[in-house]
């Protein structure tokens, strides 16, 4: 059971988060890393959104969260346990004060307050930076059983995931919202619509109230990430953290859901 007003603050506060505002973020810093550490630009998009976007949302949709983690072995999955536990409690102090913000009402009263600024100055779209039109490139020449799932890309994104999840938990949210706005519209829906358009074209094409969410706060995420968890990628893995993330309970919601999904995916045309 819930209320109308659990039922808004779970969908705003998923836009803000690893719907939009949070893959947004995480996909532009990552890139920006990878390329920094000498990677080319175009494997560098396919290691960072098209992973997200293709076998990780895949893996997620089909098996559940933890089947990400379990498919990987030796050093990879050692490299994601690094990354996960870099970057959970970045992640969780932004969707802390996001899911703040979205509670209090503060959020919507920017989006409110937004509509005199919007008059002025119109939305732009977000994807006239380089990474954007690299994307055209790769998506343009895919071949879809080439895309890696990444090990750093995938510790951080479910990071983020698992993130949301707990903040949602905390605040008494029941799991059909928090899985539906933390997981299965991530997976099922918003990123298979990622994988054919791009990111940034479904950023651009959302209502106002999601277009500022996430232009609001994917630099948010960009930002603390860079600053608080990348330097620490190289640090020894959160035994803790890991143990936390085996176990975690939404685990067998996801996976029940997993095997009543429709045998078909979404249906994406022209």
């Amino acid at each position: 059971m819930t209320t109308m007003e659990m039922e808004y603050r779970s969908d705003i506060y998923g836009e803000r988060g690893i719907l939009l505002g949070a893959v947004h973020g995480i996909v532009e810093s990552l890139w920006r890393r990878f390329v920094g550490q000498g990677m080319d630009k175009e494997e560098a998009f396919r290691q960072t959104v098209e992973s997200i976007t293709g076998p990780i949302s895949r893996k997620i949709s089909r098996e559940g969260i933890k089947a990400v983690y379990d498919s990987l072995s030796g050093d990879n999955r050692k490299i994601f346990e690094k990354a996960y536990s870099a970057a959970y409690h970045p992640a969780f102090e932004i969707l802390m004060e996001c899911y703040q913000e979205v509670s209090s009402g503060n959020e919507i009263r920017s989006v409110v307050l937004a509509g005199e600024r919007l008059k002025r100055y119109p939305f732009g779209t977000i994807d006239n930076t380089e990474m954007w039109k690299v994307g055209e490139r790769v998506r343009a020449e895919r071949k879809e059983d080439a895309i890696p799932v990444n090990p750093v890309t995938a510790g951080i994104y479910i990071a983020a995931m698992i993130a949301q999840i707990d903040v949602l938990r905390e605040n008494g949210h029941s799991y059909s919202e928090i899985v539906n706005e933390s997981v299965i519209e991530a997976v099922d829906s918003l990123n298979p619509y990622m994988h054919y358009k791009g990111v940034a074209h479904m950023v651009d094409n959302c209502s106002t109230t999601a277009r500022l969410g996430s232009r609001k706060w994917a630099p948010r995420f960009d930002y603390n990430l860079w600053q608080l968890a990348y330097p620490e990628l190289e640090s020894a893995a959160d035994a803790q953290l890991i143990k936390d993330f085996q176990d975690h309970p939404v685990h067998q919601p996801v996976s029940v859901l997993a095997e009543l999904r429709p045998s078909v995916d979404i249906s994406l045309q022209g």
